[in-house]
């Protein structure tokens, strides 16, 4: 009975933990479009794709949401120490004009997306998506390094893009 019920823990411990940090995007979440600051539609693969070469951070987030607020100055923090790093925001507001004007007024740098349905929608299903902020590393070959990080795993996240580096 306890070999049983050890592999029933082990598999669900496996089970879980490899939802939470996948090594790849799923193919639902690259064929994912988002929009982009002139309003055009992109897929979430093309985005991937333009930084391969570099590492990157990508950060969900949302103007409306207070704890991605709070974390902006780690951000801000994050982007002197690893200048080399290119850093994607992909907001989860509900309109655009909230979203540009989160972008002005907390002077965020890098490329920026908008996902228009949403945290509950098909690209925050397709990345299980359950808060934000929400933190993914990806290295220069376009492999996920950290797919599940948030604001309190900065410590971590830094470890992680001084290997990648």
């Amino acid at each position: 009975m306890k070999k049983i019920t050890f592999c029933l823990i082990a598999i669900i411990a496996f089970c879980a933990f490899s939802v939470m940090q996948r090594i790849t995007f799923s193919e639902e979440a690259l064929s994912k479009k988002l929009i982009t600051t002139d309003n055009k539609e992109i897929l979430f693969e093309k985005i991937v794709k333009k930084h391969i070469g570099k590492p990157v951070v990508i950060e969900i987030w949302a103007s409306w949401c207070g704890d991605c607020v709070k974390a902006m100055p780690k951000v801000k923090d994050m982007q002197s120490s690893f200048p080399k790093v290119d850093y994607v925001f992909i907001s989860m507001d509900k309109t655009f004009d909230k979203w540009q004007a989160g972008i002005a007024k907390h002077e965020l740098k890098g490329d920026h997306y908008w996902a228009t349905d949403g945290m509950k929608g098909e690209f925050g299903k397709a990345i299980d998506l359950d808060w934000i902020p929400r933190y993914i590393i990806i290295d220069s070959k376009g492999n996920v390094v950290y797919y599940r990080a948030i604001e309190t795993d900065f410590d971590k996240m830094y470890e992680a893009l001084k290997t990648i580096q």
